[in-house]
């Protein structure tokens, strides 16, 4: 066990110790330029998404919205409320400069991302659409390629598929013991419960019920939030100057100054809004739309509701308290917030919290489900394989809540997490040239007075499309 805890400690460092960091940052800047900024361009365009309605004829179909759901459900978790906590004691307020600076380039990289993800899509039996980074490297790179789409799909398995899920699931139960006495075999059960009702009713159900979950938990939370914010006005001003004269080194808050915020900033960001990571696209592909750059728009969105709105939250609510102190140590991760928000509003809010981090781990495993299931359907088709991982998964689940130290078994995570991540990002930058056709096609289609532009498969002749996606008609 020490070995392999070795072998995979030594791709951790490999990936996220130095390399993949700096390589998200510097494509999602090329992206973003290359692309003449096209998460300015189209911001206001990605809030019709949130209207509603079907733009497919299709009463089966994943909608655009319950695709933007699924993956604010899957990004909105524990990053959101422990990250950012972490993220501020380690490298100051200023990280939360970073923060807002590494969602604003990764909105680029989301869309491209989760537009060639739908250009790539498939069909399946039941008329539902499949597709993600490994169908995008099958179908965009060729079948040499096959071995770059079947690592990609085994570390999609092993990070999102299995290690995840226990660790929401733990989170939970941790939560709920700890603020509400709650034994962990009872939370084990129920998380255990609802994952299988939901999992075994497809994808459609699994965008139902994010559909529910997500806006009611993203809004109770932004409300909480507000309240604090509200109460204290007077306070902005000295939190937004302390976080910009933290972020370049004027006020130095924790040893290390602005590196330390830099650092901090830029990872905590990208684990919370997985911009570039490669798991987005996955679920983006489920969408029934018109034109691929449609679905990357509403995807760009996710990132914006996760980083720039959610992660805010949590910041303003530690920076405007007085249980956060820079450049001390104790407090930190969701207890931090947790505290932080208790001092603004009582001790009835720690039961919010909790009630909170259950919505956002729920929704977090079932969204880590659907990316194991469709990495899985890379791998084989047989339907024996999917019921065995569903099984899997909701046993995975009630061992990461009942055992306290159960999830330290799946320290190959955020390495496979780190693996995934540079093969989806070779495989953009391959493909880039793609996108960036999509995005000129899109945007000659709205110059001419197109409001809602369509996808003609006969431009696209000299790529493996599925045909039976793309019509090219109303």
């Amino acid at each position: 066990m020490e070995m392999l805890e070795s072998f995979f400690g030594v791709i951790g460092d490999l990936t996220w110790g130095w390399a993949l960091i700096p390589f998200l940052v510097v494509l999602g800047v090329f992206f973003t330029i290359a692309s003449g900024f096209v998460q300015f361009k189209y911001f206001t365009r990605m809030f019709r998404v949130l209207k509603g309605g079907n733009q497919s004829a299709d009463p089966n179909a994943i909608t655009a919205r319950e695709a933007l759901l699924l993956s604010v459900g899957g990004r909105v978790g524990g990053g959101n409320i422990a990250g950012v906590a972490v993220a501020i004691t380690l490298g100051g307020p200023g990280a939360v400069f970073w923060m807002w600076a590494i969602a604003v380039v990764g909105m680029a990289t989301s869309l491209i991302e989760c537009s060639l993800a739908q250009l790539f899509k498939e069909r399946e039996g039941d008329g539902t659409f499949r597709g993600g980074p490994a169908r995008m490297i099958l179908h965009g790179l060729g079948s040499n390629y096959r071995w770059l789409a079947v690592l990609y799909a085994i570390s999609l398995i092993a990070a999102f598929g299995i290690g995840f899920p226990a660790f929401q699931g733990n989170t939970v139960a941790g939560a709920a013991q700890d603020s509400m006495g709650i034994d962990r075999m009872i939370t084990g059960v129920i998380l255990a419960i609802g994952t299988g009702v939901v999992v075994y009713g497809g994808i459609h159900r699994i965008a139902k019920v994010c559909d529910v979950i997500v806006p009611v938990m993203a809004l109770l939370y932004i409300g909480i939030a507000l309240l604090v914010i509200v109460t204290n006005l007077d306070g902005i001003p000295a939190v937004v100057g302390m976080i910009f004269s933290n972020a370049f080194g004027i006020e130095e808050a924790v040893g290390g100054g602005m590196g330390a915020a830099i650092a901090q900033g830029l990872r905590r960001g990208l684990f919370s809004n997985e911009a570039g990571l490669g798991s987005a696209p996955n679920v983006a592909a489920a969408a029934d739309v018109r034109h691929p750059v449609s679905q990357g728009i509403t995807q760009s969105f996710s990132v914006f509701i996760d980083t720039i709105i959610i992660c805010s939250c949590t910041a303003f609510v530690i920076l405007l308290g007085d249980v956060y102190v820079p450049g001390a140590e104790g407090i930190d991760g969701v207890a931090l917030t947790q505290q932080s928000l208790v001092s603004h509003l009582g001790s009835w809010v720690q039961y919010f919290l909790t009630g909170a981090v259950l919505l956002f781990a729920f929704s977090s495993i079932i969204y880590n489900y659907y990316l194991g299931e469709n990495a899985l359907t890379v791998l084989t088709k047989s339907t024996a394989a999917l019921h065995g991982f569903k099984i899997a998964l909701v046993g995975i689940v009630f061992l990461g809540a009942v055992a306290p130290a159960a999830t330290s078994i799946f320290f190959f995570s955020d390495p496979m997490m780190g693996i995934l991540a540079i093969v989806n990002l070779v495989a953009l930058t391959m493909l880039f040239p793609i996108a960036k056709r999509l995005i000129v096609d899109f945007s000659d289609q709205l110059k001419a007075g197109v409001d809602r532009p369509i996808l003609d498969p006969a431009k696209y002749a000299d790529l493996d499309i599925a045909k039976d996606v793309w019509t090219g008609k109303e």
